[in-house]
């Protein structure tokens, strides 16, 4: 279970890498997650990640039930250490793991809005080149504004 944890947990960073520089393989990929999103994708990543909680709390049981073993006087035995040390690698990877999958989510969700803000900052921008009145400057202004709350993060 920990060479799996360990991959996923590196296919998540590989995918945070990807969503944070701007590459060809970023625009695919925020395909993907859009064609993801989309049906029962949103139910079956819940239900995965219900059942990586379920998992994670199950560890962090175990891992206090051998903690209270050894706080009760007994002489600490070699198995429970190599045991517990196990459950903590377990534990922390599962943890690291739901906290990149809400990153993921996250980034892409700031990505897609940001690209939608720069495709409708450059219409504005085109529009008010060819006609010049006040209002759409106003309202390039309030445009730009935005963006830079925005990117700004």
């Amino acid at each position: 279970m920990i060479q799996l944890l360990f991959t996923l947990v590196l296919a998540e960073m590989a995918l945070i890498l990807i969503l944070l520089f701007r590459s060809p393989l970023r625009k695919i990929l925020i395909m993907v997650l859009d064609r993801v999103k989309q049906g029962r994708g949103p139910i079956m990543a819940s239900s995965v990640a219900g059942t990586l909680s379920v998992v994670f709390i199950s560890t962090l049981y175990s891992i206090v039930k051998i903690q209270k073993r050894s706080s009760d006087g007994i002489v600490v035995n070699p198995t429970d250490q190599i045991l517990l040390a196990n459950h903590l690698l377990e534990a922390s990877l599962m943890g690291f793991s739901l906290f990149l999958a809400v990153m993921i989510d996250r980034l892409h969700y700031y990505v897609k809005e940001l690209g939608m803000l720069r495709r409708s900052l450059e219409m504005v921008t085109k529009h008010s080149g060819t006609d010049k009145t006040p209002a759409l400057s106003n309202e390039e202004k309030q445009m730009e504004s935005k963006f830079d709350t925005k990117v700004k993060f």
